[in-house]
Parts: C-alpha cells; structure tokens; sequence
C-alpha cells in the first residue's frame, strides 16, 4: 500500500502506464527524458530494441521486470492500527487447542493381503496384457502429427487473414442421388437412383393411385335403379306380445278409462269442454267441476252433453253444484255405465304414482302420468266466466294438467279416484308440472249432498282475514267480524291475528277457510289467536255458510 504522500506533484499515472506499454517505431530514437518519478531503467531502451539483422515478427529476449521503488516505512499511526499488540506474543491464535492426532488405520488382514497381492514379485498393479500402451501425447501417439510444430492452428504467432466466400460445388459436380444448392437445399436427382429403387418407387406411386381410386370408387359408386314397385311384399314382425303387468298406467287406464266421460257445454255459439267421473252407472250420475257447468246453469239454450270412451254422446242435466268447493254433479239418462272406484286421499303420500285421465285441450281419452308432490295445499279457486270461489285442500301432482282435464279423474296406482283434477298452475295456461286435485273425500261428501239435496252446506265462523306473518310466525289478521257470527259470539276481534283452529295450524287465510270449512256447521272448535302480543283461545260454535 504506497502513501498518499509518495506520490509527486505533477506525476502521472497514466502517462506512466502508455510509456511502459507503447514501444517506437522501427528506426526511430528515443531522446526524451523520462518523466519525474518514472520507473523505466536506462537499459530499457536496449531490452526493446530490434536487434541487428532481426526481420519478420518481433520475439525479443527475456523481459526486464521495471525496479519496482520499496514503499516508505509505515507511520506510528499505521503501526499502531495494523501492529501486534505489545502484549501478544506468537500467532492470534496461539491459545487454539492442538488437534487430537488422527487415528492409524490397522493393517489389513493377512487373508486380504494374498488375495490383492501383485503375483510374480511385481509391486503395485500388473501391466494388461501386451504391455503398456505409450502416451497418447508423445510425437508418437496418434493425436500427434510430424509437422505439428508447423500447424496454423497450433502456433499462437501465426498471422490471420480472411479468405474469400465458400465456394459450393455445382449440382453437375456432385455424386449421389442428393445434392445441395447454393442456398444449402437438399434435392433429389433422380437420374442418379438405381433401378432398384427407381422401379420401387414407382411401384409405391402406382399402388397409392390405385388404392385412392379404389377407395373413391366404392364412396362415389350409386346402386342401379330398381323397380318402385314390389308386389306380394310381406313386411317382417314380432311374434312377442307386450306384457302389461297389473298396476301399469296401460292397465290403470284400460280398466278407468271407460269410467271417465267429455263434457261438451254449447251457450249459443260458444262452446267449452271439460271432463267427469262416472260415479253412479246405474242412475246416471256424474261428478264434475262447477266451473265447467256453471255458465249453462240457467241459459236459456244452453246445451250440456257427456261423449263416453265409446264415442257416444247423450245430453247431460245439471242436478246441483256449490260454488263454494267447485263440485258439480249433472245426470245423463243411459244406465248400465261404467262406474269408476272411489278410493281416500287419507291413503296417498308424497311420491306415489298416479295417472290422469280427462279430455285436455278437448282431446278425449287423454292419459297421462306422474306422482304426488304435495299433500294438503290450501289452493283458491276462482275460475273466469264462473261463480266459483273457493279454497281447497289439494293434492298436489305433477302428472301433466291441462284446460279441459277440469273435472276428470286423478288415480293411484291400484285404479281407485283419489282426487277431482281441478287447477293447474300456470304462466301462460298450459301446464308447468304443477296441477291441483280436489280430495275425492270432499268430493263424495259434496256429491252426496248434491244428490240428495241439489246443494250442500258448509261451516262458517264469520271473519274476513289476510295472510300476514311477523317474520317468525305465520298466520291470518282479522279484518272484520261478522254481525251476529260465531266469531262475535265468541269474543273474537279485528286486529286478532289467528294462528290455529283445534290443533291444526293456521299460517295464512286459505289455510283458515280450509281448517273451518273441513267442519260441519254446530261443532265447537277452539280457536287460538294473538292479540296485543300475547297468545290466547276462544271456543266457537260454526254456523252455516
């Protein structure tokens, strides 16, 4: 490391630095005096120098290395930062401990020493056989070569030059089925294949034409025309018949079908068409929807036929109906008919199979299938054209309804009527999976009473209600009470809010005209309400609708 001090004004370094490295030209004599503080000696001139008679390069003697000037003795200050402290004597690291000495294998075993023993007094491994092969990097080896010493390539004094551009060999020139052009393609000369390979190839072309042709032919080719005509023509067909198993819809329908009639209403000019179920064959009766009668109820004119699966016909009498569960019952005079089986809606679940049978769309003898999806659907009836208004405990199906099945037969799987079709629900009035049945219970009842009577009676507790909820519970607000009714006499008020009628539970007000209307007119029912925010009862005695 050299001082700053050491170095002298005006000096430097690069000029020191191109005078050590460049040398004069050829001939010419240096006269300058070397700078201050420059390290070149005066026999530098001399080791540079051509030598006398020298021509070609330059490979002058050994080099003088430049007298290198000893650096200036360290200050205090540089000895008191990079000396040995006075106190330490020896090494840094004087108090490192000694190394434990490393351990001395033992000699090999005696067994081991005969068995790697060189045989025949040699010492170390023996030679292979032949003897040793000579150095590969020897004027002798093979990688070697007589004038190596005159190689290009292995002088590093030799002189470099640039040639001119490569120079290809004309297409003529070349031997070989494959040449390359000027622009190093590949090609292939024909007049340079053998005979061999020559009629190969062209046996290989002509077989690829024939099979493409081959193949074209028989994609392309077009049968000859036969005759149109073929008599005595016998077409084949099956000696298996279809089994129909019991309880299939093909048996269901077999046996109901029969049972179930069109129901043709004509009001001068206009016409509408529904469906029925035969309930008494041998008096005629029918059951049917009251909002499929109901607009020839009393028009003068007005004509209302039964078509039978036979396609007989005969004109139909209206014997009652009740608006307020949209049954109607009319009577054909032709006996013997084929009555249908009344079954129980109690008996059906969710899932079970059931076929509908009716005339949809006016197509009579329409069948079609599916499962219960629901039981117990409150679901108000209000049908356009109709004096209608009711709200019925439905069964729910998914068997496809359509306008026109109103009024026919929904059948589980044993063939028994367990429901009346009654209301599809729709966007645009066709079926979307979702069709409603009147219980064949309700049905019955109101049909009994419509036969005996020609009209049926209902329970009434006399409020107007509407659905409302308080997000956790569900119910019907009292709107007003009836005069005089069976919910004034029992102290029920407007602004009550009733959650259950016995112990079935009430969450909205179709849910309450079904829970009062499956009563009969005279019995008591508890009915529990929410008033000022507290839960109370109240025993009522129903009236008659």
């Amino acid at each position: 490391m050299t001082p700053p001090d050491a170095r002298q004004p005006g000096s430097d370094d690069g000029d020191r630095t191109v005078e050590a490295v460049l040398r004069p030209p050829v001939g010419s004599t240096r006269a300058e005096t070397a700078p201050a503080g420059s390290t070149r000696t005066e026999g530098d001139d001399g080791a540079f120098a051509r030598p006398a008679g020298a021509d070609g390069p330059f490979d002058p003697p050994e080099r003088r290395r430049p007298v290198v000037q000893a650096p200036p003795p360290a200050s205090p200050a540089q000895q008191a930062a990079f000396g040995r402290p006075a106190a330490v004597a020896g090494s840094f690291a004087g108090d490192r401990p000694t190394p434990p000495p490393r351990p001395v294998a033992p000699p090999p075993p005696e067994a081991v020493l005969r068995a790697f023993r060189a045989s025949g007094g040699q010492a170390g491994l023996q030679e292979p056989p032949g003897g040793r092969p000579g150095r590969r990097r020897t004027s002798a080896g093979p990688w070697w070569k007589s004038d190596a010493r005159s190689d290009p390539w292995r002088d590093p004094h030799a002189p470099a030059g640039l040639t001119g551009p490569a120079v290809f060999e004309e297409e003529s020139e070349q031997e070989g089925p494959v040449v390359v052009d000027r622009r190093g393609r590949r090609k292939l000369r024909l007049r340079d294949l053998s005979v061999r390979v020559a009629a190969l190839v062209v046996l290989a072309v002509l077989l690829a034409g024939a099979l493409g042709g081959g193949v074209g032919y028989l994609l392309t080719r077009e049968a000859a025309e036969t005759p149109l005509l073929a008599p005595g023509t016998t077409l084949s067909e099956t000696d298996e018949g279809v089994t129909r198993e019991p309880g299939s819809v093909s048996d269901i329908a077999d046996r109901v079908s029969p049972a179930v009639v069109s129901i043709e209403v004509r009001i001068g000019d206009a016409g509408a068409t529904g469906s029925g179920v035969v309930v008494d064959g041998e008096n005629g009766y029918i059951v049917t929807n009251n909002h499929v009668i109901s607009g020839a109820d009393g028009v003068e004119g007005a004509e209302i036929r039964a078509v039978f699966s036979d396609g007989n016909g005969s004109e139909a009498r209206i014997v009652g109906r009740d608006p307020a569960s949209d049954i109607a019952v009319v009577k054909v005079e032709r006996p013997g008919l084929v009555t249908a089986s009344l079954g129980s809606a109690d008996d059906v679940v969710v899932g079970d199979p059931v076929v509908a049978i009716g005339s949809p769309l006016g197509l009579a003898g329409t069948v079609t299938s599916g499962i219960v999806s629901a039981l117990d659907r409150p679901v108000r009836l209000a049908g356009e054209g109709s004096d209608t208004n009711a709200v019925i405990s439905a069964v729910q199906t998914d068997a496809p309804i359509n306008p026109g099945n109103s009024g026919g037969a929904l059948v589980d799987a044993t063939g028994a009527v367990i429901g009346i079709n009654t209301a599809i629900a729709s966007l645009g009035g066709g079926s979307v999976g979702l069709g409603f049945a009147i219980p064949i219970d309700t049905a019955r009842d109101i049909a009994e009473q419509l036969i005996a009577t020609g009209s049926a009676v209902h329970a009434a507790l006399g409020v107007n209600t509407r659905s409302v909820t308080d997000g956790t519970r569900d119910g019907a607000l009292v709107l007003n009470v009836e005069p005089g009714s069976a919910a004034a006499a029992a102290g029920i008020r407007e602004q009550d809010v009733i959650i259950a009628v016995d112990d079935r539970r009430v969450g909205s007000s179709e849910e309450l005209v079904v829970a009062v209307d499956s009563r009969r007119p005279g019995d008591v029912v508890t009915v529990e309400l929410v008033r000022n925010g507290s839960s109370t009862t109240v025993q009522a005695t129903l009236d008659q609708a």
